[in-house]
């Protein structure tokens, strides 16, 4: 099992880690050749602006995009949350609008204002999610085929899914939580298995059974 990071910016190292750590290949992404033969990819968190004239520079929007709509997992975090949006408070352009929401850019403040909370994630079980906010964006607004996984206790919406697109605000790869790696590894699977006579993995809602 392969699954990229895109590594031009941001907390990549801390992705390639946890990937290995749960028995997956790691990819790190910098060019379109990259992306060849994995079965997802990771969009870490990082300065969004720096991360989206790179994606620009390397001509990776493209091959990403394809790799989207081909069904594969895409998994983006606090800034990678921002870069899949469909659309951004504030009118700034899209990088990957693969995701039906409106985000908006750090909805907590500054990098002085950044927090740690347990949240309740069902998707993943019963034990909550330690999460971890750094300059976190906010979702605004949820277009109708957008599923909620968390929300704060204010409930404001800080994890979505839509379909093989899953989005969350804050960082799992820094607190030690390994669980929504394992869902992308698991839908990852999925999509890399092989299906005659049916669309592309990705397209239905997953069935985790016992993978986390």
């Amino acid at each position: 099992m392969r699954i990229g990071v895109l590594a031009l910016h941001g907390a990549v190292i801390e992705h390639i880690q946890t990937l290995r750590s749960i028995g997956v290949e790691p990819v790190p992404v910098r060019l379109p050749e990259d992306l060849e033969g994995i079965s997802g990819l990771i969009l870490p968190g990082g300065e969004s602006t720096t991360m989206r004239k790179l994606v620009a520079r390397w001509n990776l929007r493209e091959p990403i995009m394809a790799l989207a709509r081909s069904g594969a997992p895409i998994l983006g975090t606090c800034a990678g949350m921002i870069i899949v949006a469909r659309e951004i408070a504030g009118g700034e352009e899209p990088v990957f609008p693969i995701l039906d929401v409106t985000v908006e850019r750090n909805a907590f403040g500054r990098q002085l204002d950044s927090f740690e909370m347990d949240l309740a994630m069902p998707i993943l079980g019963d034990r909550p999610v330690h999460a971890i906010f750094i300059r976190a964006p906010i979702i605004e607004r949820l277009g109708p085929g957008v599923e909620v996984l968390a929300r704060l206790p204010d409930q404001r919406v800080v994890a979505v899914r839509q379909r093989n697109v899953i989005a969350i605000s804050f960082h799992p790869e820094l607190a030690g939580e390994t669980r929504i790696h394992r869902l992308v590894a698991t839908m990852a699977a999925e999509y890399a298995e092989p299906r005659e006579g049916t669309a592309a993995a990705g397209a239905e809602p997953w069935s985790l059974g016992e993978a986390l």
